[in-house]
């Protein structure tokens, strides 16, 4: 049983009724309406020893994100292009609903959104990241930290690695011979583009923006849609057993677009303000 059928379990059915009562008029528990978000705080570079990192809170989630490029071998299919891998890990201490042991399969779908998203907007320029083409290559690892569980996980940690990425400053690499090694001389990782997803939850007949951990609790499905900076829909992830009229699907394309598009001024304004540090 993952961690949200769990917390699924403590959430009664009088609270999804309270939550349904509240937002048949057009407001939820916590004062916001459907379509709203909750506050962003993002702090770049907060782990001194990482080549790049973040730290976002959405609400009262928080996670934290180090970024770490190292020489590594290309994969036999894309001799020519870098390697970039997302780890996450939800600590015990995130959620009374997490337990220690290897990633659950909520977690591991945490790592895969994430990364899609940064992998199918293009944000990073792969075979920019070649050394030798078909021998040496830079490797990005991102490694996710999940500090404090209450929902959207997949934006907050999203905008963490992103804004980590967009700032991370690498060892440049040196190639004598057969030999490749790092030198102490540093570069920029240039991001192509900005990708931001935004998750929206479907709870009954309602579409609420950014769920909270109460809200995911008694959701039925969820959508999570990706946009590049030309607002470009480049990844979507379903989530929950039920499913979405086609109706309610191009609404909620809209919607996201348009949150998107306000989430990305914050981050960019983050990410030019670190630059310039």
């Amino acid at each position: 049983m993952s961690a949200a059928e769990r917390k699924h379990e403590f959430v009664d059915s009088m609270r999804r009724e309270q939550i349904l009562g509240e937002l048949s008029f057009g407001r939820r528990l916590d004062g916001r309406k459907l379509e709203d978000y909750r506050p962003i705080e993002i702090q770049i570079g907060p782990i001194v020893k990482a080549d790049g990192s973040a730290l976002v809170k959405v609400g009262n989630t928080t996670a934290l994100v180090g970024v770490k490029v190292q020489v590594g071998n290309p994969f036999p299919d894309t001799p020519n292009e870098g390697i970039l891998t997302v780890n996450a890990d939800v600590l015990p201490l995130a959620s009374p609903y997490e337990e220690p042991g290897p990633p659950d399969e909520d977690t591991i779908e945490l790592s895969r959104v994430v990364d899609r998203g940064i992998r199918e907007s293009h944000m990073l320029d792969m075979e920019s990241l070649a050394i030798v083409e078909g021998k040496k290559v830079y490797a990005v690892y991102v490694d996710v930290t999940v500090l404090d569980v209450d929902g959207n996980l997949f934006d907050a940690v999203s905008y963490a690695a992103v804004a980590a990425l967009a700032t991370t400053k690498y060892r440049k690499a040196e190639v004598k011979g057969d030999e490749v090694t790092l030198t102490e001389d540093r570069v920029q990782l240039k991001p192509k583009t900005i990708p931001v997803s935004v998750t929206t939850a479907k709870i009954g007949e309602f579409l609420v923006v950014d769920p909270n951990g109460t809200e995911e609790a008694v959701m039925d499905a969820r959508l999570t849609f990706t946009f590049d900076s030309k607002g470009r829909l480049c990844a979507t992830q379903k989530g929950g057993t039920f499913g979405f009229t086609p109706a309610e699907i191009l609404k909620q394309v809209e919607v996201a677009r348009l949150k998107a598009a306000q989430n990305r001024k914050l981050l960019e304004s983050a990410i030019k303000n670190a630059k310039k540090k």
